[in-house]
């Protein structure tokens, strides 16, 4: 198997995507982040010191993917048409989706999975001064799709 991002030395390089045509391109992310059950109440109760959770780690997911290729150095910087980040309430979890949409040359799973991560981390440092057991997992590429462009 060859890797895309190393040369014929087997120095790193970013990949020539020059002549590769735009399509459309979609692709989802999960992460959960495990809590105790008084500090998911909290949070659905609206009552962390820092504020409303779910919303600024809802910003913190978009602003991550937006900044995709400023965190990962070989990523490719793509112009990218949606992203959204949602969450799921358990009684001991939040459950974090992300999914994002690009008409490019190349793909957008990475800002995906930037999303869910920084929401992820995001929702960690907002609750970590009352919840010492939190656990981040799970983050892993649900689906990814490319459409030709009619």
């Amino acid at each position: 198997m060859e890797l895309s991002h190393l040369d014929k030395k087997g120095e790193a390089v970013m990949v020539d995507i020059s002549r590769k045509p735009r399509v459309r391109r979609r692709a989802s992310a999960f992460a959960r982040v495990s809590l105790k059950a008084e500090t998911v109440e909290l949070i659905r109760s609206n009552l962390m010191k820092k504020g409303d959770v779910l919303s600024v780690a809802r910003i913190a997911g978009i602003s991550a993917a937006k900044k995709t290729s400023d965190l990962i150095p070989l990523c490719h910087n793509i112009a990218i048409d949606q992203v959204t980040v949602d969450f799921t309430v358990k009684d001991d979890a939040i459950e974090i989706k992300s999914s994002a949409l690009c008409t490019d040359k190349t793909g957008i799973e990475m800002e995906a999975l930037a999303a869910v991560s920084l929401a992820a981390l995001t929702i960690y440092d907002m609750c970590k001064a009352v919840d010492k057991s939190m656990v981040i997992s799970d983050i892993r590429l649900l689906a990814k799709t490319k459409e030709k462009i009619t």
